[in-house]
């Protein structure tokens, strides 16, 4: 593995320039770390694939050999499948506001209709998002035992998008599964919101954990 290489895999309506990049480049960069992110909006934001993105992942982690693999909500999810794929010669997971147990919500909480507007952070304004993404999703089941390698996962108390006691719950069931990786965290942030822009302490801490 390149030991100067931390992959960031951005979450939902958001883009590799996100704020949580630019936390990483902060407190990395001075370091000699890149950070690697590649664009998750594939094909198209319009006509999102969940496959799509985890191919992205797969192409760029075989071009830079990362330390650590950072995933931020959906992102984390795409970083589980990463993981999946590589087994247990790949990095070491960092999972920012993860969207476990999500997969029943995908499609159950959706408005009528193909379409499915939301504001993307990226572009600084609403898209819509074809309905078959969802659908997708909610046959997504990476999160279902955990991780292959060790895992870090940041979680905000006050997180408004992914439910913090459910991330919780499903990290209590892999600990029960005897699966999880040796030296695997949970890192509760209180008062932390989804974004976690504000608890960069945290992030920086949870990667430096995984960067051993």
């Amino acid at each position: 593995m390149s030991p100067r290489a931390l992959l960031y895999l951005h979450g939902l309506a958001s883009s590799p320039k996100g704020r949580k990049r630019a936390v990483l480049e902060g407190r990395f960069g001075p370091e000699g770390y890149v950070v690697v992110a590649p664009d998750l909006n594939v094909p198209s934001f319009g006509e999102l694939s969940f496959d799509e993105m985890h191919a992205e992942a797969v192409v760029a982690y075989a071009e830079t050999m990362p330390r650590v693999v950072v995933g931020s909500s959906l992102g984390a999810l795409v970083a589980l499948s990463l993981a999946d794929t590589l087994g247990r010669e790949g990095a070491p997971l960092v999972l920012i506001a993860p969207a476990l147990g999500f997969a029943e919500r995908w499609a159950s909480k959706l408005p009528v209709g193909e379409g499915v507007e939301m504001f993307h952070h990226g572009e600084g304004r609403n898209l819509t998002i074809h309905r078959a993404f969802f659908d997708e999703m909610a046959k997504v089941t990476v999160d279902a035992t955990p991780p292959p390698v060790p895992v870090s996962v940041v979680m905000g108390t006050l997180d408004e998008t992914v439910p913090f006691a459910q991330v919780a719950a499903r990290w209590k069931e892999w600990e029960g599964s005897g699966r999880l990786a040796p030296l695997s965290r949970f890192h509760a942030v209180e008062g932390g919101d989804h974004g976690l822009v504000d608890f960069g302490d945290a992030i920086e801490a949870a990667v430096r954990e995984r960067l051993g």
